[in-house]
């Protein structure tokens, strides 16, 4: 009979991940990586099968997909999961860096874009904050809407709406949003911001405050998708060298 130490505790169910690439050779290197940290890697170099594989239901916490496919590349597959009503965090993984391919993805809901170029470990952390749990102190179906004036943050379905006007934030831009309106009325600093983005003490860019032009990026993105819904859009203050201020109150 085999015994069981009593301090023994059973491992955590491995999270899989949908991964799309049709570069064979980084796709091995890549899932034994993800292996190694703990992942349940579900592999395909065809994304025409691994889109199949999903809308039949195959269960992932996440898709990570390359950019420039054959046949249906990375953001044709993103439109066709969201047509299909598949929610799903998508993490792009891409030799295609620039950042006009950057602003397009995550303006079209993806939740991270990681150029390939920085290496292993810095992919695996990013793709760790994705799909950790968000709210550990409080289960998403448990945690309040949040209102500011014409502002609804739904945190159990991720939505953000203006006026009753669904606004399409990515989740990143949603996290990003509620962190400020949960702290309205101060300004927030772009370190505090960019540890909502990235994750804290994640270092990125050159020199001491590299990080903050992703933070305007990200401030830009959400700007932008707050006019579309309401061109008179004001609640979003700019702090000139310190950061933002959510100023919607009620």
């Amino acid at each position: 009979m085999t015994t069981t130490s009593p301090d023994a505790r059973p491992s955590p169910p491995r999270k899989r991940l949908v991964v799309v690439d049709d570069d064979k050779l980084f796709l091995g290197v890549f899932a034994a990586n993800l292996q190694a940290a703990g992942y349940l890697p579900a592999c395909f170099d065809d994304s025409q099968a691994a889109l199949a594989a999903l809308l039949a239901g195959t269960h992932a916490c996440a898709c990570v997909l390359d950019l420039d496919m054959p046949g249906l590349d990375g953001l044709a597959f993103l439109r066709e999961l969201k047509r299909n009503g598949v929610h799903l965090p998508v993490v792009f993984v891409t030799s295609h860096s620039s950042l006009l391919f950057e602003e397009q993805a995550l303006r079209e809901g993806a939740a991270e874009f990681i150029d390939k170029s920085r290496g292993p470990g810095i992919i695996l952390h990013r793709i760790g904050l994705v799909t950790q749990q968000r709210q550990p102190a409080q289960s998403v179906a448990d945690a309040p809407d949040l209102q500011r004036g014409h502002l609804l943050l739904r945190r159990q379905a991720r939505r953000a709406l203006w006026n009753g006007v669904d606004v399409s934030l990515s989740r990143t831009e949603f996290d990003v949003v509620l962190h400020l309106a949960t702290a309205a009325g101060r300004d927030v600093g772009y370190r505090e911001i960019y540890d909502v983005i990235k994750g804290q003490g994640f270092v990125a860019g050159s020199g001491e405050e590299g990080y903050r032009a992703n933070v305007r990026a990200t401030i830009k993105r959400i700007r932008r998708k707050f006019e579309e819904v309401a061109q008179d859009f004001d609640d979003l203050g700019t702090y000139p060298g310190f950061g933002y201020r959510w100023r919607g109150y009620g």
